[in-house]
């Protein structure tokens, strides 16, 4: 009975310390979190055109990485309401930067991509963003950037699915 009411306290502590840990490891991840918006700002400061707002940048630079997507899938990863989005979206696609393409599948569904000249915005404003990050890398060693590409990797696979 006692060798059962000792490692029944092992066992408490031990989790104990488990929720410790993973209290101190989430206060970690938000000074991540605040990192990485600050170094994305950083990164991608003044590279929209004057002609968009922050948040149509924001939408054209989704649709890149992801297209094509729907208008609810925009909606949800923006946290923007639906109707705020289609407006954001005629906006652009007034502007002749995204176009509407319907699936032979299903014709009520939307899908949602960059047009030429949208394409042609966003590469010209990625190509400066990766200019800026590899001035961020330059002074890294091989050895530091396989263990920054491992790091982004396992924190993709982890924690950003």
């Amino acid at each position: 009975m006692i060798t059962n009411l000792l490692s029944c306290r092992k066992e408490v502590s031990r989790l104990e310390e488990q929720l410790e840990y993973k209290k101190r490891l989430f206060q970690k991840m938000i000074g991540f979190t605040s990192a990485v918006h600050q170094t994305s700002a950083t990164l991608t400061k003044g590279v929209k055109s004057d002609e968009i707002t922050p948040v149509q940048y924001s939408i054209l630079e989704h649709i890149m990485l992801h297209q094509p997507v729907t208008i609810s899938e925009i909606s949800e990863c923006q946290h923007m309401s639906m109707p705020n989005t289609s407006r954001e979206l005629r906006k652009l696609s007034e502007k002749g930067l995204c176009e509407k393409v319907e699936t032979s599948a299903d014709r009520r569904k939307q899908y949602i991509r960059l047009s030429p000249e949208g394409k042609r915005v966003m590469d010209v404003s990625f190509q400066l963003v990766e200019e800026r990050f590899l001035q961020l890398i330059q002074s890294m060693e091989a050895r530091e950037l396989e263990e920054l590409a491992q790091a982004i990797d396992l924190l993709q696979a982890k924690v950003f699915r």
